[in-house]
């Protein structure tokens, strides 16, 4: 059972309870994601979302989702090509959803405008017009491809939201955004791990 239970190893498992924690039965190995292994930039970003999730999730919870989740962005990091960063954002911002920390997207926060969105606010949890942003310090600005993103992020299903691009000034916005929120929410800062 060595190799169902190695790190990073997605299995179906049958656990006994001794008296103080679990030991495992039997199981049966559904993903090793091995690519993972075998670059040490992908084992940097896996090993920091598994961070993030042990550290929101509980024993005996049920987190479905956020297996969900969790799994979608390891196969992200280990099957694909697509910018890492961009991957690490997503899952942040979707992450803060599931957790109750949802966005509000669709109109500014402060005045109720639907026209000029030119930032988020942190403090807020949504979006500003170019007006409201003079009174808010902790907005950040976006572009409208950043604001398009951050919609499909939050409207779109588990499956589907690392199914765009983002590329120059737009992805750098959404990294600082998810970055900052996310930091925010949770009350705490994530740091990567170098090797």
């Amino acid at each position: 059972m060595l190799a169902s239970s190695q790190f990073l190893c997605f299995g179906e498992y049958i656990l006994y309870k001794g008296n103080q924690n679990y030991s495992i039965n039997s199981c049966n190995t559904i993903e090793l994601f091995y690519n993972l292994r075998t670059d040490l930039d992908k084992i940097k970003y896996a090993s920091y979302i598994t961070k993030i999730i042990q550290d929101v999730t509980t024993e005996n919870e049920n987190t479905y989702k956020i297996l969900q989740l969790y799994l979608n962005t390891l196969f992200m990091f280990s099957e694909t090509t697509k910018d890492m960063d961009l991957v690490l954002s997503i899952f942040k911002i979707k992450l803060l959803c599931l957790l109750g920390f949802q966005p509000k997207l669709g109109k500014c926060t402060s005045c109720g405008s639907t026209e000029n969105i030119v930032a988020f606010s942190i403090k807020e949890n949504g979006i500003k017009c170019n007006e409201c942003i003079k009174q808010d310090k902790s907005a950040v600005k976006i572009s409208l491809s950043t604001l398009a993103s951050l919609r499909f992020i939050v409207g779109s299903p588990i499956k589907q939201i690392f199914n765009f691009d983002l590329k120059g000034e737009s992805l750098k916005e959404l990294e600082l955004l998810s970055k900052i929120y996310f930091d925010q929410k949770l009350e705490k800062e994530y740091k990567m791990t170098t090797f």
